[in-house]
C-alpha cells in the first residue's frame, strides 16, 4: 500500500485543526451539522447530475482505491517477460502453456494466451491497444467524478454562506447574536474549499496518476508479448523494455537485473 493519500490528507487536516486550536478557538466551531450536510450533499448531487448513476457509482466505487490502491512496477511485468522470451527461445511459443496459468497479471496472462494461440502480431497489438485504451476511459470517469465534486463545492459553500447571511439579515433587531450567527454563516464557505482542496481534487489526481501508472505498465507489457512472440532475444527484450521506464526506475532495474 502506498501511503502518500492518507499520510497527506492527515496531514493537511492536522494542520488546518492546528490552526484552529493555535487561534484560540474551538473544533467544534466548524463542525456545524448544516454547512456540512450541504457542501457534502450539494457537491455529490450535483456532480451526480452531470453525469450518469453508472459514473457516480463507479466514482464510489474507486474511492478505497485513492487510499490503499498500488499500481503495480513495471519492473516485475519486464522481469516476467524476460523470462518467457527466454522459455519461449529455448522451447517454442507452445511452452508457454503452463506457465499463462501462474501469471497473476490478467492483462499479461491473456495477452499471452493470445499470442500462444496464433494471434497476428498486429491483430494482437490492436487488441491489447484497444483494452488500454478501454480502460484509460474507465479511468477517467471514476477520478473526472472527484474532480467535478472538488469544481462545485467551493461554490456550494458559498451558496450556503448566502443562505445563512439572508437568515443574519432577518435578525438584525437581535444585536447580540449577530455575530455568533455571521461567524456560522461564514463555515459553509470553509467546508466548501476545504473539502475541494483536501479531500476531493486530491482523490481524483491520486486515482488519476495510478491508472497513467497503469496505463504504462500496460503498454510495456504490450511491447514485451510482441518480442516474446516474434522469438527476439531475451536479454534485448529487457533492454528494450527498460529503456520505455523512467530515468529513475530504469535505474533501480538495471541494478536488480544485474
Amino acid at each position: 500500500m502506498d501511503p502518500a493519500t492518507m499520510l497527506g490528507i492527515g496531514i493537511a487536516l492536522g494542520s488546518i485543526l492546528a490552526m484552529i486550536i493555535l487561534e484560540g478557538a474551538s473544533p467544534m466551531a466548524v463542525l456545524l451539522p448544516a454547512p456540512m450536510i450541504l457542501v457534502f450533499g450539494g457537491s455529490f448531487a450535483v456532480s451526480l447530475a452531470g453525469g450518469t448513476l453508472k459514473d457516480a457509482l463507479g466514482g464510489l466505487k474507486s474511492l478505497p482505491k485513492a487510499f490503499v490502491g498500488k499500481a503495480k512496477t513495471s519492473a516485475d511485468s519486464i522481469e516476467t517477460i524476460v523470462s518467457l522470451a527466454d522459455r519461449a527461445r529455448r522451447e517454442g511459443l507452445l511452452s508457454l502453456e503452463d506457465a499463462a496459468r501462474d501469471i497473476d497479471d490478467e492483462f499479461l496472462r491473456s495477452g499471452l494466451r493470445s499470442a500462444i494461440d496464433g494471434t497476428d502480431p498486429e491483430d494482437l497489438r490492436t487488441l491489447l491497444e484497444d483494452r488500454i485504451h478501454s480502460k484509460r476511459v474507465s479511468d477517467k470517469t471514476s477520478y473526472k467524478f472527484f474532480h467535478d465534486m472538488g469544481g462545485y463545492a467551493p461554490t456550494i459553500g458559498i451558496v450556503g454562506t448566502v443562505i445563512s447571511l439572508v437568515h443574519v439579515l432577518e435578525n438584525l433587531s437581535n444585536p447580540d447574536e449577530l455575530g455568533h450567527m455571521i461567524a456560522a454563516a461564514f463555515v459553509a464557505t470553509l467546508w466548501g474549499i476545504l473539502s475541494a482542496n483536501v479531500l476531493w481534487l486530491p482523490i481524483g489526481n491520486r486515482l488519476k496518476r495510478l491508472s497513467e501508472l497503469e496505463c504504462s505498465q500496460m503498454e510495456i507489457v504490450l511491447e514485451g508479448l510482441l518480442s516474446v512472440q516474434a522469438g527476439a532475444n531475451p536479454r534485448l527484450v529487457g533492454e528494450r523494455l527498460r529503456s520505455l521506464l523512467p530515468l529513475s526506475e530504469q535505474q533501480q532495474s538495471e541494478k536488480e537485473a544485474a
